[in-house]
């Protein structure tokens, strides 16, 4: 990278701090890696204004993945990997959804390639997203109940499974 990370978190801060003073709820650094933790309702507007500010211009979005934090809340958090391919700087937008309403405006209008990945959180992690145009299972058959990647989910799963144990005692037969 062309400069150091601390750098990089305070301009990126700053240029969305300068555009909305609510834009940035937090800054954290960690591991030489930038996180910017935004709002929920101002996720998409922050997201245009990464990639459409020349100053920023983080014009790749290389993943989006979720952590489920329960029994903790704000239960789950969105993460948005950024990459500006001019400057060669990386960020990542983060946003905090409550167990009770995870839902959140979709990038998809702003990266086109946030489609597939906002898919696979929703059928894993049961997260919605606002205006995705084509919102539903992607890994799990339709049919599936509930979602799989929380941490409260059964880890036999919900579905009925024979109990097999009595096949395998000492003297019985099948």
């Amino acid at each position: 990278m062309t400069e150091s990370s601390s750098q990089n978190a305070n301009v990126v801060a700053e240029q969305l701090r300068a555009w909305n003073a609510k834009a940035v709820a937090e800054v954290i650094q960690f591991r030489d890696e930038t996180t910017i933790v935004v709002p929920r309702e101002l996720l998409r507007a922050t997201a245009e204004r990464c990639r459409e500010q020349k100053a920023l211009h983080y014009n790749l979005l290389t993943d989006a993945t979720c952590v489920d934090r329960y029994p903790h809340e704000p239960r789950f958090e969105l993460k948005y990997h950024l990459v500006s391919i001019p400057r060669r700087e990386k960020v990542r937008l983060t946003v905090r959804l409550s167990g009770s309403d995870p839902v959140v405006d979709s990038l998809v209008p702003v990266w086109p390639g946030a489609n597939w990945p906002e898919r696979e959180i929703f059928d894993l992690f049961g997260i919605r997203f606002n205006g995705h145009p084509d919102l539903r299972r992607i890994l799990l058959p339709d049919d599936w109940e509930g979602y799989p990647l929380r941490r409260d989910y059964p880890v036999q799963g919900y579905r009925d499974v024979p109990n097999t144990a009595e096949l395998f005692k000492k003297g019985t037969t099948p």
